[in-house]
């Protein structure tokens, strides 16, 4: 007797299986042939069933390998803001004490997000908007959070297109900041940085600071946002440099993006670690450390520095733009998240702490050399990174080298974030319209042109105001009301028991107590606390004195609101198109869509008090 496996497609026109409707995908008949039997050959057949495969797992592309995806999520984390905000925040608020309340808000709040996203994007293998079919009146909440990625590409490349711009003109004998002989500069340059402190018509501006604004900004052709003038074709020859880049690293998905964080992703460290050897070798940079680091524990009594904590927090690890869904969309179905949310989220943090030596070896040289006090460098914003340090670097021996060197790596930290913002919208729209599937590569096209088109206001004369309007509005509250909407459908309507068992299924054990307490209790009300927060301090947005108009806060409203408003206008729409009563519309709106046919029979979980209750 002779046995043998074979697949269905493959099998000769001796055996014939039966086929049934709701099958999927190859099957495999054991095929038993035995011989001569008076004459007559049989054979006998059996249906093996298959090793199960996640049902979306068939077709999904995954990353090349496991680093590629570790790499792409820190290099979407770590951002320019780990260079130019955290250091910052650190040494206004009390220095080592500042990471007492920093510490507290990531264990209860940080990590658990950032799990939960990366949990719910591999389980479900779609990417922002479409994963909301475990509770599908939810669904506007992806939306949202692909409109608040596409609006802030709408701005970030510009930073990028700015880096790009001062490292072209870093390849000179003599940085072009260094003196205030050039056309740019007006009657109040000054090269004497001590009387640069404010901005009025009695105080001079140093080089390095007439050459942001007045050399690469052109700001003195502006009279303000309703006074643009045309894109500065240098600027814009970079930004569209900024754009092919971006689509040549996105065009193929994850097979090709999964290639450049190896370089974009690795390449910040081994340049601040250089920047950090040369800086700790400066005159006054152990005075910098050592102020970045001094302990004021009294601070910890003031409630402004446990709010910048949880600020930074929430804006840090890149939780709410749907980037994370996207990226662990792509993992294969038992990867370990859970330890990938542990190493990613530390590693997020501890670049940011070592980041600010690495800026405060230089601006302590930089207050001995000019005899000021540390309060007069310290900064944080795009004032930092193309005024401050650009000024510090240019007193080196060799400054052109380090600024090169700087900028490459302000340019590698900003690519990087800005291919995880552009992922998360092409992976969202074309997981919720599979017809894109197909057309990958021009639907990326479109996107990355439209985004440049829109950036290009932000290169004109006056854009600016145009950048600092996007960025105070489009990325601010309707982030934390994104997060929390994310996390009440996830842990209330979608049940944390449930999930923890979705994460059961892909990892072998379920989340620990704390984790499901985290994500049902202590996050959304620390999300509610900082969006009350938000809300309460909220106050227009200026640039140096310069005070926005009405219509242009009202529009930057606006822009706010259309991602926000994409929650009750989704719930809206999903409750009127569904099929009877408003109980019945409501118990499939909250039910996960693969459950619907208990809904049918009158089985509503989420109708149950032991729903609410179970942890």
């Amino acid at each position: 007797m002779i046995k043998g496996r074979l697949l269905v497609g493959q099998m000769s026109s001796v055996v014939t299986p039966a086929t049934s409707a709701n099958t999927m995908g190859p099957k495999e008949v054991e095929l038993i042939l035995v011989k001569e039997q008076n004459g007559v050959q049989f054979t006998n057949s059996t249906l093996v069933s298959p090793v199960q495969i996640h049902p979306s797992e068939e077709e999904r592309e995954t990353w090349g390998k496991k680093i590629d995806f570790l790499l792409s999520v820190i290099g979407f984390a770590v951002d320019l803001a780990n260079v130019w905000r955290f250091p910052y925040l650190c040494y206004k608020n009390g220095g080592g004490a500042f990471l007492v309340p920093y510490l507290f808000f990531m264990v209860i709040a940080g990590m658990p997000l950032f799990y939960m996203e990366l949990a719910l994007g591999q389980y479900n293998r779609e990417g922002a908007a479409g994963v909301w079919k475990i509770c599908p009146i939810f669904k506007g909440v992806g939306f949202t959070v692909i409109l608040i990625s596409l609006y802030v590409g709408f701005y970030y490349n510009v930073i990028i297109a700015w880096a790009l711009f001062y490292l072209f003109s870093s390849f000179t004998g003599e940085l072009p900041w260094v003196h205030c002989n050039n056309s740019w500069n007006s009657a109040n340059c000054s090269e004497l940085w001590a009387v640069n402190t404010t901005f009025n018509h009695t105080h001079k501006f140093t080089p390095a600071a007439e050459y942001f604004e007045r050399g690469v900004l052109h700001l003195q052709d502006s009279k303000g946002i309703d006074d643009l003038g045309l894109p500065r074709w240098q600027l814009t020859s970079c930004l569209a440099v900024v754009i092919v880049v971006l689509y040549f690293s996105l065009w193929k998905g994850v097979k090709t993006s999964g290639k450049v964080v190896w370089i974009t992703a690795t390449m910040p460290y081994v340049v601040l670690t250089v920047l950090l050897i040369r800086g700790v070798t400066l005159p006054g940079a152990m005075d910098g450390i050592k102020a970045y680091l001094s302990v004021d524990f009294l601070r910890l009594c003031e409630p402004k520095v446990w709010i910048d904590a949880a600020t930074q927090i929430c804006f840090s690890l890149g939780v709410g733009f749907g980037v994370l869904i996207a990226f662990s969309s792509y993992n294969k179905f038992s990867n370990n998240c859970y330890r990938d949310a542990i190493i990613t989220s530390s590693i997020n943090s501890l670049t940011s702490f070592f980041s600010g030596f690495v800026i405060f070896s230089f601006l302590g040289n930089m207050s001995q050399k000019h005899n000021v006090a540390l309060d007069e460098v310290a900064t944080n914003g795009p004032g930092l990174v193309f005024i401050i340090y650009p000024e510090a670097i240019a007193t080196l021996p060799g400054s052109s080298v380090w600024a090169v060197i700087f900028f490459i790596m302000l340019l590698t930290l900003g690519i990087d974030s800005a291919m995880g913002g552009m992922e998360s919208v092409i992976t969202g729209l074309i997981d919720e319209f599979k017809c894109l599937h197909r057309h990958r590569e021009l639907f990326t096209l479109f996107i990355v042109v439209s985004t440049f088109l829109v950036s290009l206001v932000c290169v004109t004369n006056g854009g600016i105001y145009v950048f600092t309007l996007l960025d105070h509005y489009v990325a601010g509250t309707s982030i934390l009301f994104g997060v929390l909407i994310e996390i009440i459908g996830i842990a209330w309507f979608y049940g944390v028991d449930r999930f923890s068992d979705d994460i059961q299924e892909m990892i072998g054990h379920r989340p620990g107590l704390y984790w499901r307490i985290c994500w049902k209790f202590v996050s959304p009300c620390f999300l509610l606390f900082m969006l009350g927060v938000s809300f309460a301090t909220s106050n227009p947005p200026g640039y140096d004195t310069y005070v926005f108009p009405t219509w242009a806060n009202v529009l930057g409203w606006c822009l706010a609101i259309s991602s926000m408003s994409m929650v009750p206008l989704y719930a809206l729409y999903k409750l009127c198109i569904l099929p009877g009563r408003f109980c019945d519309k409501l118990a499939y709106a909250i039910t996960p869509e693969p459950e619907h046919h208990l809904v049918e029979s009158g089985e509503v979980r989420r109708f149950t008090r032991k729903h609410w209750l179970v942890i």
